[in-house]
């Protein structure tokens, strides 16, 4: 399938000096990685905490709100997705993703896990999981901007996980507060997994904070989410979209509390 992305090469470097709002303070080390995300669609859908705990690395716990784990997918492209000195260069440093997540917690740091992570690039997919071990898959992926509206389609390489979709704001911008359903699913700072000798470890992001808009989709294919041994039930997601967000990223750090 073709893919439609733009050239954004314009990374908004001033980023890092918002912070007020990050729930701890930056690590202290230098960060390694910039990223810029656009168009995003959180689809989020509550699950019993029992579907989804069991894979968790070592000394990571679910997060729960109000009794409820979440499951997200979320799809989205990526440009100026580069190591910190090197320039972003076309057919490498963009390219779209979807990812299918839930939210977990560890030493009291909030965080995202991922199911999976699928790209239309397979050098990032390659280096991901080399680097990582992150769950990334290769697939083809098409990405269409249509007035407000973004059609999303994925279809993993030589796997039946595929995602299918057309969404769009309806409704104007807003940050989220503290303590709220939408702070919970998006203002995290941090992703949890483990690497291959199983060693759980903490990767620091840093962006400002989100501005979110309800959305209303057409979600015509979510089978990517059973893929990774995930129901999502018959209730209807909650829905947002994000314009743009830019992010800066840390090289991953073993969890304090884990000893080997």
């Amino acid at each position: 399938m073709p893919v439609e992305l733009s050239m954004d090469h314009d990374f908004n470097a001033a980023i890092l000096n918002v912070t007020a709002h990050r729930p701890w303070k930056m690590p202290q080390r230098p960060w390694v990685m910039t990223q810029t995300w656009h168009d995003l669609l959180f689809a989020h859908w509550p699950v019993r905490p029992e579907s989804v705990e069991s894979g968790l690395p070592a000394g990571v716990e679910l997060d729960l709100f109000d009794g409820a784990a979440w499951i997200g997918i979320v799809p989205f492209r990526m440009t100026n997705v580069a190591p910190r000195g090197v320039p972003s260069l076309p057919g490498i440093s963009e390219f779209p993703e979807i990812n299918v997540r839930t939210y977990v917690t560890a030493g009291g740091r909030p965080g995202v896990y991922f199911f999976s992570l699928d790209a239309g690039n397979a050098l990032a997919v390659r280096a991901a999981r080399l680097l990582l071990n992150l769950p990334y898959f290769r697939a083809s992926i098409a990405v269409t901007r249509r007035a407000d509206a973004i059609e999303f389609e994925s279809r993993r390489d030589n796997e039946p996980a595929s995602f299918r979709a057309t969404y769009e704001p309806d409704g104007a911008p807003f940050v989220p507060v503290t303590g709220s359903l939408e702070y919970f699913l998006t203002e995290r700072y941090c992703l949890y997994h483990f690497n291959r000798r199983r060693v759980p470890y903490r990767l620091d992001i840093h962006h400002p904070p989100w501005k979110l808009t309800t959305a209303r989709a057409e979600i015509a294919d979510d089978r990517i989410a059973a893929a990774a041994g995930l129901a999502l039930g018959d209730r209807e997601p909650l829905l947002h979209v994000a314009k743009r967000q830019d992010v800066v990223a840390w090289a991953p750090e073993k969890l304090e509390s884990y000893s080997a």
